[in-house]
């Protein structure tokens, strides 16, 4: 059996239902943070950098290169805009004065995106269909599935295109 023969038998054992699943919530996430982008004025790769920020702390603009998969020029332009805004700052990195580092100003982000990286109040409903054993298996399967996306961004993985 050929190794692309291997893969294809693999890719069979992925549950269809399961694979449309995660299509419609891609779908749901994409539009819903398009939307509240939009209003604040960012397109989605810009917004979505703000909670990179919130999650990872100070980046360099390679590092949000990396993260995002977007070349350096682009999020050369994409900082610019972002401070213009004034969602984030240039500051020094912490222990290399040599390098700059973007900064999330959050009290201008809150300002503007009211619970800004606070869970949805509606979250906490879907939340409570699900014991802590689930929920903590569907967190697992969630966070394995972003690494998974990550690592499908970065090139690391190689073979037929990942689903969403």
């Amino acid at each position: 059996m050929s190794k692309q023969q291997k893969e294809m038998d693999r890719l069979d054992k992925v549950p269809a239902d399961l694979v449309a699943a995660l299509n419609a919530h891609s779908e749901a996430v994409v539009l819903f943070h398009s939307s509240i982008a939009q209003t604040m004025g960012l397109d989605p790769s810009a917004y979505k950098t703000l909670f990179l920020l919130s999650r990872l702390g100070p980046l360099s603009a390679g590092e949000i290169a990396r993260e995002t998969g977007l070349a350096t020029a682009s999020v050369t332009d994409l900082i610019d805009r972002l401070v213009a805004k004034g969602y984030v700052g240039r500051a020094p990195h912490s222990t290399d004065r040599r390098r700059i580092v973007v900064t999330l100003n959050e009290a201008s982000v809150m300002n503007t995106r009211r619970g800004f990286g606070v869970p949805n109040p509606s979250l906490a409903d879907l939340c409570e269909r699900y014991d802590g054993e689930q929920l903590e298996l569907i967190a697992d399967f969630l966070e394995r599935n972003a690494q998974r996306l990550r690592d499908d961004l970065a090139g690391t993985l190689v073979g037929p295109p990942s689903v969403e």
